[in-house]
């Protein structure tokens, strides 16, 4: 018994493997998730090395090119750019498409650490940190105030907000642009200093001296522990000022005596300005696997408390946020989406005429789409502009088979058959077809998919959503469209509307197509005879 047959003869099996197909691609449609493109590895990784004083020439020379060699051997390396400024070198590493970016980082922090000991001794240590590859962040949040100072709003931010936007779910670095920490600031006069016979150096050292964390430990007896402590370190202006830098005989040379000393910020090389007023901004950097809407969600989920708990007089606002231009796509996509259906199913109506004929075609069309997220949910993809697109593209493929199996088994019962016998006849004759049919599209699309770089990537989704769209659509024109027809059509002998206006023009043509034929069959037949008997005549 063709395997037709069964879902004809038993039609609550056959709309049970609907509703399933339909029940598990809604499952999967609600947990893949909504992102503007393809998931892609795209990772850049940072090495970056601070040697305050340094000149850029000692920073190449010394800590930029022995670190680019080392790294250079790494695996999953595409290329690599490097700077080198006044006390700052900076190496960025960009990983192979689709590489692991954890293994990738692995083997660079194993490169560096191999050639640590080369660096200078007073250079700090190498920072090493990773991140997807956009030139633009995901979020930009501003913070003002017209009462607080820039490094006091920078204070703020690096001890309570950072922490707190860092632990969102997706978030790499959370970076603060305009940042002015505080720092004590040394203002050395170098006349005085001449003056009283005291070099840098000096100052440095009784810096160092008199400035510094210790760790006494504990004091332990018979019966008791004391905790002890060391109040080593300047925490003033005040006690800075008085900090002693050299002494003659009974004269103490302190730092108030050789300079100024004032609490203000370590560096002003850059700011932000928001509005008309100077701030400082956090921009919100996205994990390279990361969803940049759920990243940027979970970060907004976060404001109305750190707005809440803000200094008085601060304020806190979103500057950019590049969810919304993704959204705005996705939604232009879903419109047309809804725009394609609607026109497929007014053009079906229109040709035939008839609302049972119509329901079948059109019931295949959200089952295929829906019925593929369990495809997609298998394979990894997400729901993103080329997947959404492959769905539009599909509207259109996945009513032929319904439709070319409606038409066969519609055929038969004009032939004056019942409505169950022509869809056991029709869904025999025409099963070979269909299964034709959904493996040549198949054939054209998936091969999309194995492409290599960036565009395999990128289109890798969209060519198996189509395809596996496609399939659904076969067995659904298998399993479904045939007993739906063995219940619903009737013979409704001359179709009228639209539809019998179409029937009508094609039998009329048919008709003056067939008449053409003959005559130009008959013409040509007598013209051929005369031919033949005029040059028997010559010939005599």
């Amino acid at each position: 018994m063709p395997f037709t047959d069964i879902f004809i003869r038993r039609p609550v099996f056959a709309a049970v493997v609907s509703i399933l197909i339909l029940l598990v691609g809604a499952r999967a449609m609600l947990t893949i998730p909504l992102r503007q493109y393809p998931e892609m590895q795209n990772t850049v990784i940072t090495v970056a090395t601070s040697y305050p004083g340094a000149s850029a020439e000692l920073m190449q020379g010394f800590i930029t090119h022995p670190l680019e060699q080392a790294i250079a051997s790494a695996e999953g390396i595409d290329y690599i750019t490097s700077t080198s400024t006044q006390g700052q070198s900076t190496i960025t590493v960009n990983v192979v498409l689709d590489y692991d970016a954890n293994k990738a980082l692995t083997e660079i922090l194993t490169k560096v650490n191999q050639v640590k000991y080369e660096l200078p001794r007073e250079a700090n240590d190498p920072i090493i940190s990773k991140q997807a590859s956009d030139s633009v962040d995901a979020l930009y949040l501003s913070f003002t105030s017209k009462t607080l100072a820039e490094p006091e709003i920078t204070d703020y931010l690096s001890r309570v907000v950072q922490p707190i936007l860092q632990t969102a779910s997706g978030v790499a670095q959370a970076e603060i642009f305009g940042e002015q920490s505080l720092a004590m600031r040394l203002w050395l006069d170098p006349r005085k200093m001449a003056a009283r016979n005291i070099t840098a150096a000096d100052v440095s050292a009784a810096i160092i001296a008199n400035n510094y964390q210790s760790a006494p430990g504990q004091v332990k007896g018979i019966f008791t522990i004391i905790n002890t402590t060391a109040d080593t370190g300047a925490k003033s202006v005040e006690q800075f000022r008085k900090l002693v830098v050299k002494g003659k005989g009974d004269t103490l040379i302190r730092i108030e005596d050789i300079g100024e000393v004032n609490l203000a910020a370590q560096s002003k090389t850059s700011s932000v300005m928001i509005n008309d007023f100077r701030g400082v901004s956090i921009g919100i950097q996205v994990t390279p696997d990361g969803n940049p809407l759920t990243t940027v969600k979970a970060v907004r989920d976060l404001l109305p408390g750190i707005a809440h708990n803000l200094p008085p007089g601060m304020e806190v606002m979103v500057n950019y946020d590049s969810t919304l231009f993704i959204q705005a796509a996705i939604n232009e996509v879903l419109h047309t989406l809804v725009l394609a259906l609607l026109i497929v199913i007014a053009i079906i109506f229109l040709f035939l005429g008839d609302l049972r004929s119509m329901v079948i075609p059109v019931v295949a069309i959200p089952l295929s789409l829906i019925g593929v997220g369990a495809i997609m949910s298998a394979l990894g993809f997400s729901l993103n502009l080329l997947t959404l697109l492959a769905m539009v593209l599909a509207v259109g493929l996945v009513v032929d088979d319904a439709i070319v199996v409606l038409e066969n088994i519609y055929r038969w019962i004009e032939a004056g058959k019942t409505p169950a016998q022509a869809a056991l006849l029709g869904a025999r004759e025409i099963r070979g077809a269909v299964i034709s049919m959904t493996i040549t599209l198949v054939a054209v699309y998936a091969p999309i998919g194995f492409l290599g770089g960036v565009t395999g990537i990128l289109f890798k989704e969209f060519a198996f959503t189509v395809a596996g769209t496609v399939v659904v659509s076969g067995i659904v024109a298998l399993t479904l469209s045939p007993m739906m027809c063995s219940l619903m059509l009737k013979s409704h002998g001359a179709r009228k509307g639209f539809a019998g206006l179409v029937d009508s023009m094609v039998a009329r043509t048919e008709a003056e197509l067939s008449e053409k034929l003959n005559v130009i069959a008959t013409g040509g037949l007598s013209s051929v005879l005369q031919n033949v008997s005029t040059r028997i005549q010559i010939i005599d």
